[in-house]
């Protein structure tokens, strides 16, 4: 069995996703968010990194997926979340764990068929193949569609790196 972290960054609501794996299946094991509370960035980063550091010490995921970074119309914006996104990173690779990056449009791509999909679709989604998962907002669902993304293209590479020590 494999668990996986999935997180959706962001410096108000970095959403995340634990699923497990037991050869092709998935399941749900937790979700969450977690609010900065923090004035300033420079706060705020800190609690990014307790909050997350709470949650891999609590549920021990052996690998981590991360939702890569979209240039907002706003350069400040996207300098905030490329900040939010560089403190989430460290905190993963203090832990001992290389994370793995996936872009939004092929997140959504490997859940909801369609790269440009809306929020709502990929919620209903994740429900869908996560039944039973207790999911309370789009954060929290667009980080189990992290974890999904990252399962389905990480049992995809092991797959092909078998083929390819089998044929050389």
């Amino acid at each position: 069995m494999v668990r996986i972290l999935g997180l959706d960054p962001s410096l108000q609501n970095t959403g995340w996703g634990l699923v497990e794996t037991s050869g092709n299946r998935l399941s749900f094991v937790a979700c969450g968010s977690i609010s900065p509370s923090g004035k300033g960035l420079v706060q705020k980063l800190a609690d990014l990194h307790n909050g997350l550091s709470e949650v891999l010490e609590k549920h021990k995921p052996e690998e981590v997926a991360v939702e890569e970074t979209f240039v907002n119309k706003n350069a400040m914006s996207s300098l905030k979340l490329g900040h939010a996104r560089g403190a989430l990173m460290l905190t993963i690779c203090l832990a001992g764990i290389i994370p793995e990056e996936y872009a939004a449009t092929l997140v959504k791509k490997s859940i909801v068929g369609a790269g440009r999909a809306e929020k709502e679709q990929v919620m209903v989604m994740v429900k869908h193949l996560l039944p039973g998962a207790d999911i309370k907002n789009y954060d929290e669902a667009d980080a189990l569609a992290v974890a999904i993304c990252h399962f389905h293209h990480a049992a995809l590479e092991k797959a092909v790196r078998k083929a390819e020590a089998i044929n050389a």
